[in-house]
């Protein structure tokens, strides 16, 4: 039987409806939004629902995409936006 591949894990951005910013790990970014605006991700997201995608982008594993978060949570709002013109728009 062969091996099945990996699921593959996305960093992704959101705006949440005080404008800021919010970045996560996934490996499925349109149920993870769902989820968040449905209250259950993040206390962050829940408390400042709506959240809309503003980009998304493919990693290798989920240690990458940690270290992909780590690195983007400390970027200034200026360099997250421009990063997010770089990756996948969102819907």
């Amino acid at each position: 039987m062969p091996k099945a591949l990996p699921k593959p894990w996305f960093v992704y951005m959101l705006r949440c409806s005080n404008g800021c910013l919010y970045t996560g790990i996934t490996t499925d970014v349109q149920r993870r939004l769902k989820v968040h605006n449905a209250g259950k991700g993040s206390a962050y997201v829940r408390a400042h629902r709506p959240a809309k995608l503003v980009a998304f982008t493919a990693s290798a594993n989920r240690s990458a995409s940690s270290r992909l978060e780590y690195s983007v949570k400390s970027l200034s709002r200026a360099q997250k936006l421009a990063l997010a013109k770089k990756w996948k728009a969102g819907h």
